[in-house]
């Protein structure tokens, strides 16, 4: 018999889940004889509360059940517990029930009746994992990586909605270079969640989820309420994925953008492609109309061509951070942004430099050419409205 895995000093605690009480007690029995500790739940329900009071180490759980269905309860689990393996049992195997389940993460999907040797096995291989997943977190701690990735779909949707649901704007200034003065602040994405500790985290699984338009209108929603509040803080410039030029929502009179239009300037990335996006031409077209205007952002960090100025033609242009780093070190960077400043402002285009955080960078960006300065030299992101220090 294999011996379970330890967990310190104590065995492998492992949760039963089904709602037929025969299967349900022949289960837990195979698997208390084999040395685990089990805990058993009639129904999806019942485990998953059973989940808030006590960790383990494996689940296993059958996939039809009324109330809670067994990949439901995956993604309960992983609200919790990024790792625990969770191995999936069914009466009647099907190819799009198999995906689901492997897609959403779970380790194994078995067929009705389970060999009782299989499933003591599987279990024990699940522990070990589950071991090895908690010493990798603790190495990636321990070399100072502090948050902790979702695995699989079911956790990265739980990561995601604990994302949107602690989602704040932090605000940091845009400043003329001519006088010194404010031009306006960026809305800039932040969260509370350490599995996604970055925008670019939160946005890479927006995009793996398939919810990039809902993640854009809760972005737009956080971000203009302080700014109704304070008429006099300038221009609010707001980041768009290129998809979110497809929702609709966004074009309506109705959201919360659309009160202070005039005051908007949409920033669109040269990163993701327009390509994509079906009479993105008009829809640019009909976002002017209401008063929004277009900024080019990471110019020189993106898709090389004309597309996206011959589409957008918008009315600012942000350099890229990787440009304006050394800038006042490196002849190339400067011959290029003196070109690309003089280009703009022949179309009718300001210049952001992006990614100050220098002096040196601040006076290179100003004597060539840049009309408007952002970054850390003049500062950092924060809650409504940080002060310029230039």
């Amino acid at each position: 018999m294999v011996p379970a895995e330890k967990r310190g000093s104590g065995r492998a605690k492992v949760l039963v889940v089904d709602d037929e009480p025969m299967l349900l007690r022949g289960l837990a029995r195979v698997l208390t004889a084999a040395g685990f500790d089990v805990t058993t739940a009639p129904d999806g329900r019942a485990a998953a509360q059973t989940l808030c009071e006590t960790e383990f180490d494996v689940i296993v759980s059958d996939i039809a059940m009324p109330g809670m269905t067994g990949i439901e309860l995956l993604r309960a689990a992983r609200e919790r517990d990024l790792d625990v393996p969770v191995i999936l049992v069914t009466g009647a195997p099907a190819i799009e029930t198999a995906v689901a389940a492997l897609e959403y993460g779970a380790l194994q999907y078995l067929t009705k009746p389970v060999d009782p040797q299989q499933l003591e096995a599987i279990v024990s291989k699940a522990c070990r994992l589950h071991n090895m997943a908690r010493m990798k977190r603790e190495a990636l701690r321990l070399l100072g990586a502090h948050h902790a990735e979702a695995g699989d779909r079911a956790g990265l949707e739980a990561s995601f909605e604990r994302a949107l649901s602690t989602l704040w704007m932090a605000y940091q200034p845009i400043v003329r270079a001519s006088d010194r003065s404010l031009f306006g602040y960026e809305a800039l994405l932040r969260s509370n969640e350490p599995a996604l500790p970055h925008p670019g985290a939160v946005l890479e699984a927006a995009e793996r989820l398939s919810r990039l338009h809902e993640l854009g209108q809760t972005i737009r929603e956080r971000a203009v309420a302080p700014v109704l509040a304070a008429p006099e803080r300038g221009l609010l410039f707001v980041n768009l994925h290129t998809r979110d030029l497809a929702d609709d929502t966004l074009l309506s009179p109705d959201a919360p953008l659309s009160r202070i239009a005039s005051r908007v300037v949409l920033e669109i990335t040269e990163r993701a492609s327009l390509d994509e996006v079906k009479d993105a031409r008009n829809r640019v077209a009909i976002l002017r109309e209401m008063g929004y205007r277009i900024a080019i952002d990471d110019l020189g960090a993106g898709y090389a061509g004309l597309t996206s100025f011959a589409l957008l033609e918008p009315e600012f242009v942000k350099l890229d951070m990787t440009l304006v780093r050394d800038v006042n070190q490196n002849a190339t960077k400067q011959k290029l942004i003196r070109s690309m400043t003089a280009l703009c402002k022949d179309m009718g285009m300001m210049v952001v430099g992006e990614g100050v955080e220098t002096e040196a960078e601040r006076d290179a960006l100003v004597e060539l050419g840049c009309d408007l300065l952002q970054g850390f030299r003049h500062a950092r992101p924060g809650l409504p409205f940080p002060e310029i220090v230039w």
